[in-house]
């Protein structure tokens, strides 16, 4: 969110210097400054107990990539609630747990983007009508349907990459 007015009185801001800030939107008649803010999204992995992922297509989002389930933060909600009532909207699934990993700054959309991964029994999915279609895959299959280099692939590689780890070092 980038303010050009002030939103507690309306006035038109003002660049003003803030220590080592940096040029920041300063409202003169506050006397205050308001920082930009990212919009904050939580991003899902949701995992069943088979090791498979569930992804999702939107066709606004890509016609040919599958993503993660994500959503918007709502006034009142923590991250957590926002993750788990996401994944119940968009697969119709209750998450058993959600696990907080990382921070990720989408650009494009100006969006701070709290991962997480829900773990799920398997089950039919109930899809919301923003979902244009779901399924389960392995760690090979959702590698090759998911956009290179984006956050969604970054989290299904991350999830793997820790569990091969944890794996080798049992052995």
């Amino acid at each position: 969110m980038k303010f050009m007015y002030c939103p507690h009185c309306g006035a038109k801001l003002a660049k003003r210097e803030i220590g080592d800030e940096g040029l920041i939107p300063y409202c003169e008649a506050c006397r205050r400054p308001w920082f930009d803010m990212p919009y904050a999204c939580t991003i899902t992995l949701v995992i069943n107990e088979f090791d498979e992922v569930a992804l999702i297509r939107q066709g606004y989002v890509s016609e040919q990539h599958y993503v993660c389930v994500a959503g918007y933060i709502k006034c009142g909600e923590s991250a957590e609630e926002t993750a788990t009532r996401e994944v119940k909207e968009e697969l119709g699934l209750e998450p058993e747990s959600v696990r907080y990993t990382k921070s990720y700054y989408f650009v494009q959309k100006d969006m701070l983007m709290l991962a997480f991964e829900a773990r799920v029994k398997k089950d039919e999915f109930h899809l919301s009508g923003e979902v244009d279609k779901a399924d389960w895959f392995t760690f090979e299959e959702a590698h090759k349907r998911m956009r290179k280099g984006s956050i969604a692939i970054q989290l299904l590689e991350n999830y793997f990459g820790r569990k091969g780890a944890a794996e080798q070092s049992c052995k």
